[in-house]
């Protein structure tokens, strides 16, 4: 037990910084606006199952993407480790706030027409939570998991989904509780926040390039 909390703990270290709940908060404060507390709460309840989904998706299929298109794992670690990074450096010298990407103001104009619009697909659950930096670190690690770990194979067997399901549950609570977050962070204590999360996934995307370098660095001297 103490080993799958402790394979869970790592997995939530590793995704919560790329998922950052927090700024999705902001995305959500910003296009909730006019919805009542049902529609906010059912909103909030259909992200988090989205973004578990996606995430399950990742996890179990992405070997066969990788497979039917001929993708290595160094070449994964690399391109995951590019995606990584700019998502950090976006976040680290934001270019726009949260709420003005074009997913969101695109659902922002359809709101001003008075549609009934869903936004816990597009942006809350993707490319907001469970976007392009989510999806290939967890492509990565499922390819590389059964090899490079020592946890038993049954905690790799449970560990993944119950990660998976805490990130979402803490997104829920946080979607959720966003007024209240709002009011107790504040907009600085959010973006203050994100660049901190900002650094740590620089750092995490040149140390996934560093790897993958040396990976094929490793296979072309042994071939």
């Amino acid at each position: 037990m103490l080993e799958l909390i402790k394979a869970v703990g790592l997995g939530l270290v590793v995704l919560l910084p790329l998922a950052n709940p927090l700024t999705t908060v902001a995305l959500f404060l910003g296009l909730a606006g006019d919805m009542n507390y049902q529609e906010r709460n059912r909103q909030s309840l259909q992200a988090s199952v989205y973004v578990f989904i996606i995430m399950a998706v990742a996890y179990y299929a992405g070997n066969v993407v990788m497979d039917t298109f001929g993708i290595s794992i160094p070449g994964l670690r690399i391109a995951g480790g590019l995606i990584v990074a700019f998502i950090g450096f976006r976040m680290l010298f934001p270019q726009q706030q949260a709420g003005h990407s074009m997913e969101a103001e695109h659902k922002m104009d359809e709101m001003n027409e008075r549609k009934s619009v869903n936004i816990a697909f597009v942006p809350l659950a993707m490319p907001s939570t469970a976007g392009p930096g989510t999806i290939a670190m967890i492509i990565s690690t499922a390819a590389t998991i059964h090899s490079g770990t020592t946890f038993a194979p049954w905690v790799i067997t449970v560990a993944p989904v119950l990660t998976f399901f805490s990130v979402s549950l803490i997104l829920w609570a946080c979607l959720r509780s966003s007024g209240a977050i709002m009011r107790l962070v504040g907009k600085g204590g959010i973006e203050a926040i994100s660049r901190l999360m900002g650094f740590l996934l620089v750092c995490m995307g040149v140390q996934f390039m560093i790897n993958g370098t040396l990976e094929v660095i490793t296979t072309y001297r042994a071939g």
